[in-house]
């Protein structure tokens, strides 16, 4: 019998016939160039309406972490920029409409994809939206997940966040892709939504089967004879917004935004503050350095919703494997070892002085404001950074622990700030060696590695002995699998996609911390990570 390995990214077996997702669609040609090219750049912006009150009209018929999805994705088909670029390159060099919507996407995509990390992960998003309006304007129907007349197990490359969001579980028995990681899109809404999911599994759209058995436990793809076996219910309280364990310990549950949008959507879905505002989306865009006053209001934005409560900023994630157009890119052999992060500060000291002006004064919104540094290796650099920020009036200050020096530093670092954070997707991908967005490798990736979770218990207890808070804001706080085990090793908070806090939120509530203690002892001496709790 036939059987693949991928990366069980959503607990639970399910076996049914295949349902198949189309590919994206082809690429528009480059000609004929349009006689009236006013009137075809005046095509686009229509277009974009059009597939943004679709999409709105999607979200507004589901709750809970579909509606933010489709919401999101809703303003990123009206994103002016995008409809601007589009425009512009119909009227020079006079590309029809929908070919210059996919060109203009693709700027995007390309920028998003240099970026790296969570960036990265964003480009399925845009080629999402860039398909629906290609279509919108093509008049075609735009790829996507199919009708389904019976329970399936749906099979596709890579799922696009509004197709995922839209899915049923009464029709969708389990979804497996070839490409995506732990952290995609499809990893956390299958999870929220209670679907078993594989995804990195190589080969399986090549198989010719009446159906598969997934098993999102194992990560295993098995050939079966298309006869249906569903997925066990998850019985679910009812999450009440407060993270918390059974018996009243504490964990705070944040979420990790990069917009306006991002963080109404975290609002929604009931998140305690903002564990991680990603502040290169407010760069993407820019032509040259945003001033302050652009800064402050790009930040304020993001703050507002969350007046009161929590947030930390952090400041800006560049360098050579991110470029920003005001920033000159060093060549570099090896980029994501290079100039990236903080270490862009210490050669423009004038530019990460500016950034934290501007957030200071967007603390004028009533958010209860922190900041962080990226890529912090030493406690010298903390120390440095920590200094600057505190100049410029920002009272409370963090580090990123996402290079495995820092958590191996954790003592010394804690001694320079009030808090750290685990980058847990970039401190994986240091410590493997795996680029977290290459499927091949992205078995290595599993949050549930126990060479991770040993490096992330010694942070905590560095930071327990300090009296400091120590969270995680990497994608791996929104397993509710794995969530128990990061309280247990002693995290005192866990920042996510907004998408996923209900559910961890509930599997946390259904733990005390002894048990949570259990389950991080077995986790962190586990051989590998199919030994893991998770996986019994």
């Amino acid at each position: 019998m036939t059987c693949l390995r991928g990366v069980g990214v959503s607990p639970g077996r399910a076996r049914g016939p295949v349902a198949v997702v189309a590919a994206e669609l082809a690429e528009p040609a480059s000609g004929p160039a349009p006689g009236d090219l006013v009137a075809e750049a005046g095509r686009i912006g229509p277009a974009a309406a059009t597939v943004a009150a679709r999409l709105s009209d999607r979200a507004r018929s589901v709750s809970g972490d579909a509606r933010s999805v489709l919401v999101t994705t809703a303003a990123m088909a009206e994103d002016p920029a995008l409809v601007r670029a589009a425009e512009r390159l119909v009227a020079e060099p006079g590309l029809p409409a929908p070919r210059a919507v996919w060109e203009a996407a693709g700027q995007f995509i390309a920028a998003l994809r240099a970026a790296g990390g969570y960036l990265a992960e964003r480009t399925r998003d845009v080629a999402d939206v860039r398909d629906r309006i290609v279509a919108e304007l093509l008049g075609v129907t735009p790829p996507g997940v199919p009708e389904l007349t019976a329970p399936s197990v749906l099979v596709a490359r890579d799922l696009a966040p509004a197709d995922t969001a839209g899915l049923d579980p009464a029709r969708v028995l389990a979804v497996v892709t070839e490409e995506g990681g732990p952290t995609s899109h499809t990893a956390i809404l299958a999870r929220a939504r209670g679907i078993p999911a594989v995804v990195a599994c190589a080969g399986v759209l090549g198989l010719d089967a009446p159906g598969l058995e997934v098993d999102g436990n194992a990560g295993t793809v098995e050939v079966s004879d298309g006869s249906v076996r569903a997925a066990g219910p998850r019985s679910r309280q009812q999450w009440d917004g407060v993270g918390k364990l059974a018996d009243g310990h504490p964990i705070k549950l944040l979420a990790n935004v990069g917009s306006a949008a991002d963080a109404r959507a975290a609002v929604a879905a009931g998140a305690e503050g903002i564990g991680l505002f990603r502040t290169e989306f407010c760069y993407l865009a820019a032509t040259g350095e945003p001033t302050v006053a652009d800064q402050r209001a790009a930040y304020a934005a993001v703050l507002a919703p969350f007046a009161g409560k929590p947030v930390v900023v952090r400041t800006l994630d560049a360098g050579s494997d991110k470029p920003m157009a005001f920033l000159p890119a060093a060549d570099e052999p090896n980029p994501a070892l290079g100039v990236r992060g903080l270490r862009v500060a210490f050669q423009r000291p004038d530019l990460i002085d500016r950034q934290l002006s501007a957030i200071a004064a967007a603390a004028d919104t009533g958010a209860e404001v922190s900041v962080m540094a990226p890529m912090v290796a030493t406690a010298a650099e903390a120390r440095w950074f920590a200094e600057r920020a505190r100049t410029a009036g920002i009272a409370r200050v963090g580090v990123m622990i996402e290079v495995p020096a820092a958590a191996l530093a954790a003592t010394e670092i804690l001694a320079e700030v009030d808090f750290v954070s685990i980058g847990t997707n970039d401190l994986a991908q240091y410590v493997f060696a795996a680029d977290r967005q290459l499927g091949a490798v992205a078995a290595l990736n599993d949050p549930w590695q126990p060479a991770l979770l040993r490096l992330v218990a010694m942070v905590a207890e560095a930071a327990s002995k300090a009296g400091k808070p120590a969270g995680v804001c990497g994608e791996a706080a929104a397993d509710p699998a794995l969530a128990p085990v990061l309280a247990g090793l002693g995290l005192t908070s866990l920042s996510m996609n907004s998408v996923a806090l209900p559910a961890v939120g509930t599997a946390l509530a259904g733990v005390d911390l002894k048990a949570c203690r259990d389950r991080a002892t077995d986790a962190v001496a586990a051989a590998d990570p199919e030994a893991a709790p998770r996986r019994r």
